[in-house]
């Protein structure tokens, strides 16, 4: 596949340049960033195998980091953040 050079702005660099991963080239930032989108219906059933141990582990992590992001947002609220 060939190349092509595309000229951006300082900002829009920055932008791209924050959004890459480790061992990841601009090419591939770009596809992840502006390829097609699956819809959420395409996940339906996507942990059906994962056994129940690790499911309600995922489950008990949800809701600490829920609890804690609550506990977060009544602080900020509090000193007026």
């Amino acid at each position: 596949m060939g190349t092509t050079s595309v000229a951006l702005d300082r900002e829009a660099y920055d932008l791209l340049r924050n959004h890459k991963r480790a061992g990841e080239s601009f090419s591939q930032v770009v596809k992840r960033l502006a390829g097609a989108h699956r819809p959420l219906s395409s996940f339906v059933g996507a942990w059906a195998d994962l056994p129940e141990k690790t499911f309600r582990e995922i489950q008990g992590e949800r809701t600490r980091l829920r609890t804690l992001n609550e506990q977060r947002f009544r602080r900020r609220m509090r000193e007026g953040r």
